[in-house]
């Protein structure tokens, strides 16, 4: 199903490009700047089987995506210059921010080094419990079960179910299945309960991940010691906030904020929520986070940022520079505001 969900999403860029369609809409949907949102950037991996290819790009893709930028005159600015903008009014030129989710030691690595060669700042958003490596990854985890599995069992529904995973294509089925069975799951403890169960039956150290491919503590603060890089809050352990209490959440939103300060001795302004699409963060966490005194809030929703988006600042949409869509070709459709306006229903503003 998500396969054939990236072939239509892949056929409408293609259509706005090859028709010249997002150069005439560009002027209207646009917008005055845009956030991207990242996660890993390095090299790419040889694998047939990689589930969450989405969540990366090659440091290639990440320097065509700022020369673009750039040769089109756009002004790559950080997070408290956006806010100051939309609060003053200030239009003259557009700018793109760039925003880096989870805090991956390849953002140090790989992105670091592109960024710097371009003057351009960015902020990475890192979730407490993954920087002190007891945060579980479990997207990953789930990722490295499959990969080492001819089949696994699972009890979707209660109904206990042996899905195949014997070739590349069965386990992408597979994962994309026990993937939405597993966020559809009432809790966090839930998801935690069943992916250790899974972890344990094949003998995958999902405790190990978050020190593996995440930065620590020690790492942390020399990183954000670079003046390019800003440090944002993304809550203690990566939960679905949408799911908990409003003491739960609130929790998740003012202790991660208060762990990385008292690291940093910074203040930290800005939050992305986790997942960030309509079930993980609506009405109820952008209040939260204005309530817990957050500057800015991202989401995954798709759009580019308009003058109204300042009224709306704890509700931002962001484009996504997603691994499946790695096409030079496609940045300017990206850019134009035309797919996302497409994909969103036309809304300015998305903040319900």
């Amino acid at each position: 199903m998500k396969q054939f969900r990236h072939t239509v999403i892949r056929a409408g860029l293609e259509a706005l490009y090859f028709s010249g369609a997002h150069i005439l809409l560009r002027p209207i949907l646009a917008g005055v700047g845009a956030i991207f949102t990242l996660h890993h950037v390095r090299p790419r991996r040889d694998s047939q089987f990689q589930p969450n290819r989405h969540l990366e790009v090659t440091p290639q893709f990440l320097r065509a995506t700022l020369e673009h930028l750039r040769a089109h005159d756009v002004e790559i600015i950080a997070l408290d210059e956006m806010h100051q903008r939309l609060i003053e009014g200030n239009f003259s030129r557009r700018f793109a921010c760039f925003t880096f989710d989870d805090g991956y030691r390849d953002n140090r690595d790989f992105a670091l080094p592109v960024m710097r060669a371009f003057d351009a700042p960015f902020t990475v958003y890192v979730a407490s419990d993954f920087v002190e490596g007891t945060g579980r990854l479990w997207w990953v985890a789930l990722e490295r079960v499959i990969a080492t599995a001819s089949s696994i069992e699972v009890r979707i529904g209660g109904v206990a179910s042996r899905l195949d995973a014997t070739t590349p294509a069965a386990k992408q089925a597979t994962y994309e299945r026990v993937h939405d069975w597993l966020r559809g799951l009432p809790g966090a403890h839930d998801l935690r309960r069943e992916v250790s169960r899974l972890c344990a039956h094949h003998g995958i150290d999902e405790a190990a991940i978050a020190g593996e491919l995440c930065l620590s503590w020690g790492e942390l603060k020399p990183f954000a010691g670079d003046p390019l890089v800003g440090i944002g809050a993304h809550t203690i352990s990566h939960c679905n906030l949408a799911k908990q209490t409003v003491e739960t959440a609130s929790q998740e939103l003012i202790e991660s904020r208060a762990r990385i300060e008292n690291v940093l001795q910074r203040r930290v302004r800005h939050l992305a929520y986790p997942y960030g699409d309509r079930v993980a963060a609506g009405a109820r966490e952008f209040t939260l986070a204005r309530a817990a005194g957050y500057k800015t809030a991202v989401t995954t929703r798709p759009g580019m940022i308009f003058p109204e988006s300042a009224a709306h600042m704890t509700a931002l949409p962001r484009i996504s520079l997603n691994g499946n869509y790695q096409d030079e070709r496609l940045l300017p459709v990206l850019t134009s505001g035309a797919a996302t306006a497409m994909w969103n229903g036309f809304r300015r503003v998305d903040a319900a």
